[in-house]
């Protein structure tokens, strides 16, 4: 890391991280007890005081904050700042219910920008790229936040949105991006949409790409990389906290995402429980409390994601979390045996005859679950191969996660496409007994 292009957070030693995140979080708890009617609440029924933080391990004594209190609060009512206060506003789609309403001071934007431009820094960006951004715009926190941390890194911004996928390949081959920032699923439906119009995806100008918003996994950085020609490299963030800037993955490594501490306190916690892991490099669910953040400090958030925290190593100050493929509820348990999608994803991109396009459809046959896994054929591929795919995909699951599914070989474009989250899981279990689509 160039040392002119690191900010001041990124020259601390642990020593000096260590006593600016206590310092820091003694603030936030603060801030949440006097200025946030559910903290209060929640801290008082805990027996807790923000003066009984006397050291960062203190902090396991206090309250989780998850998902349904931020919709209980609805809109705004854990905000911890007035609102002619707040600069900005960002939502959840609230396709699972209400949406959780996230509030920003112009310091927290600030922040937030400071933060994206370390994570495209550490990607391998510098002044003068040119970003291609297809994260959507609007509530969403994916497109505005990467478009103001880019320019504040000193990049050039394409801000192309989301959607219109044959206009992002011209704009791609016209202003010839450096970087693009998007979901990993909809950067494999531009490839599939440079190789329709004759286009060599490795030929393009793009040299780093910047995925997140969705869980993904080493296999497919690996067919990203191939068949793009470019370093895929893992961005984290979550709307209830920030938004893309938690933590982010260092070209140079590409072993998993730095936190940027400085601003983000990370635990790991049992995911069926409520205890603190304590064995190092412990698998659990992502805990996060926000440092700095003004208009919604967040004490402990079960962010329901599963992985591990890592000593530093491109970033030594800071420690990593493990890349996340797959999430506490995102988990089927399927006649007992626990599957997640990314389990799924593996098994997917190891056969040559499928592309990496798959949706899991879980449907009732009688009392039994049933789990079916539709895949696309590439283009080509015959009766015969696709018939062998599905063989081997049925056995693969069979094999690796010891359950029995179905494998369904599809046509070409005919998996659901997203131009932002995608949604690996349909469950048909409530809908009238049917074979899967």
């Amino acid at each position: 890391m160039r040392g002119g292009l690191a900010d001041a957070g990124e020259r601390l030693d642990r020593e000096e991280l260590r006593a600016l995140q206590l310092e820091r979080l003694r603030a936030t708890l603060r801030h949440a007890y006097e200025d946030v009617e559910l903290y209060r609440r929640k801290f008082d029924t805990a027996g807790v005081r923000p003066e009984d933080c006397r050291t960062l391990a203190d902090l396991a004594r206090f309250p989780f904050t998850t998902k349904a209190d931020l919709r209980d609060t609805y809109p705004y009512g854990m905000f911890g700042v007035p609102m002619e206060d707040v600069r900005r506003i960002h939502a959840s789609s609230g396709s699972t219910g209400r949406p959780t309403v996230v509030g920003y001071t112009q310091r927290d934007l600030d922040t937030w920008a400071q933060l994206v431009a370390r994570c495209i820094r550490a990607a391998g960006g510098r002044p003068g790229d040119k970003v291609h951004i297809s994260y959507g715009y609007g509530l969403f926190t994916g497109g505005l936040g990467a478009h103001y941390g880019a320019e504040r890194a000193g990049c050039t911004v394409i801000p192309a949105s989301s959607g219109m996928t044959a206009r992002q390949v011209q704009l791609i081959q016209d202003f010839r991006p450096d970087i693009i920032m998007v979901t990993p699923t909809y950067m494999l439906t531009l490839l599939d949409e440079f190789e329709r119009q004759g286009i060599d995806p490795r030929g393009t100008s793009l040299r780093v790409g910047i995925f997140g918003a969705e869980p993904w996994t080493e296999a497919m950085r690996r067919e990203i990389e191939d068949r793009f020609d470019l370093h895929a490299v893992d961005i984290y963030g979550l709307s209830e906290v920030m938004g893309p800037g938690v933590a982010q993955e260092c070209v140079e490594t590409k072993d998993g995402l730095h936190v940027w501490e400085d601003h983000v306190y990370p635990e790991i916690v049992d995911p069926l429980g409520e205890r603190p892991l304590a064995e190092p490099g412990e698998r659990g669910e992502l805990v996060l409390t926000t440092l700095t953040k003004e208009a919604l400090p967040v004490v402990r958030y079960r962010t329901r994601d599963l992985t591990r925290l890592l000593p530093g190593t491109a970033r030594p100050a800071f420690r990593r979390i493990e890349k996340i493929t797959g999430r506490s509820d995102d988990m089927i348990i399927l006649r007992g045996v626990n599957v997640f999608p990314s389990q799924i994803e593996e098994i997917v991109l190891a056969l040559p005859a499928v592309a990496p396009h798959f949706q899991l459809q879980l449907t009732r046959r009688g009392r039994t679950d049933h789990l079916c896994v539709l895949v696309e054929a590439r283009p080509g591929t015959s009766r015969a191969q696709r018939e062998a795919a599905e063989a081997a995909l049925a056995r693969g699951v069979k094999d690796g996660i010891g359950v029995t599914v179905e494998a369904r070989v599809v046509d070409p474009g005919t998996v659901e496409r997203s131009a932002g989250k995608f949604r690996r899981i349909r469950d048909l279990r409530t809908a009238p007994e049917t074979a899967p689509a």
